[in-house]
């Protein structure tokens, strides 16, 4: 499975594309910032980086995209720009008709270390180990995407093949309900 994982932010937006399976090391394919200076336009600021995604989903060609949860912080003004990243992330991925999961940095950080209290540090030494990787991903960001992707080619794989089978689940009894109208169709003509 190919994952992009998107760390959202309005000034660096980390991007990373790993594949792997679950239980299993994943592979680097690749990691990027997208930039965008904050005096700019706030609209050309989003439009820029849902046109570079659209490239980078293009390019990649990802089975399933992974963006950070948006959580609370005590600056307005940063959670209101992380938001609406995410959402020109998830709004991308939805346009090119790809799977979207969100997961909570402590999510992320228990799926990668073990530990969802661990420190930037503690994450990026892991992506680093889990990707065999001798130098950092820079900046910091670039290493949260990519430990986002890792963390759904870990979890989200697994998420997705239990929502298949409970789709197939529902499909199936529904289908016997179904039948069993039928035949009480049937009954009530003879």
């Amino acid at each position: 499975m190919r994952v992009l994982g998107v760390d959202p932010g309005l000034t660096r937006c980390g991007i990373g594309v790993v594949e792997g399976v679950p239980g299993r090391t994943c592979t680097l394919v690749a990691y990027d910032v997208v930039r965008s200076d904050p005096d700019d336009d706030l609209a050309h600021r989003l439009l820029r980086l849902d046109t570079v995604l659209a490239e980078l989903v293009a390019r990649h060609r990802p089975e399933a995209v992974a963006v950070e949860r948006v959580f609370s912080q005590h600056n307005v003004r940063t959670v209101m720009g992380t938001a609406q990243a995410a959402a020109v992330a998830v709004l991308a991925a939805a346009r090119a008709g790809l799977p979207v999961q969100t997961y909570t940095p402590s999510e992320v950080k228990a799926a990668v270390t073990g530990s969802g209290v661990a420190g930037k540090a503690q994450v990026t030494a892991m992506v680093m180990r889990l990707l065999g990787l001798a130098d950092p991903p820079k900046p910091a960001d670039a290493a949260d995407a990519l430990a986002l992707a890792i963390c759904h080619v870990w979890r989200g794989g697994t998420r997705a093949r239990i929502d298949a089978a409970a789709a197939r689940n529902r499909a199936a009894v529904a289908a016997a309900k179904a039948r069993g109208r039928s035949m009480e169709t049937q009954k009530g003509r003879r």
